[in-house]
């Protein structure tokens, strides 16, 4: 499940994205009642996972799987995504990683109105020492 629909810029520390997928009728996560706004936490996790695999081809590295750890500081600024009518600029900042962790500041914004902030933690499923 691809939410995201192109990267916008990104460098080293972060990444910004855009989505129009929050519309979508048959969207994966929609329920019958919408798309809860929790669920901007995956587009994040998926911007997350795109600046890391672009780090590591910048650095001739292979990224292994990992998984989402922790969620904190999770500020909900809207119910819903699909009554958004703009597209979604999804932003994640690397805060800290080494040792196979990773900390994220995770923001989506629509025409710059905040929709959702939080930190995530990914850990490796290595365990490996990455420095992505």
């Amino acid at each position: 499940m691809c939410l995201l629909d192109e990267v916008l810029n990104w460098d080293d520390e972060h990444i910004v994205c855009l989505s129009r997928s929050h519309r979508a009728l048959d969207h994966p996560l929609r329920s019958e009642d919408g798309l809860s706004s929790l669920h901007g936490l995956e587009y994040g996790a998926q911007a997350m996972a795109v600046h890391g695999g672009l780090l590591a081809r910048e650095q001739n590295e292979q990224i292994g799987p990992g998984y989402l750890a922790a969620l904190r500081q999770v500020e909900l600024n809207v119910d819903w995504l699909h009554d958004i009518e703009g597209p979604i600029e999804v932003e994640a900042t690397r805060l800290m990683g080494q040792g196979g962790q990773f900390i994220y500041e995770i923001r989506l914004r629509e025409a710059g109105r905040p929709l959702l902030r939080a930190r995530a933690t990914v850990m490796s499923r290595t365990g490996g020492s990455e420095q992505i």
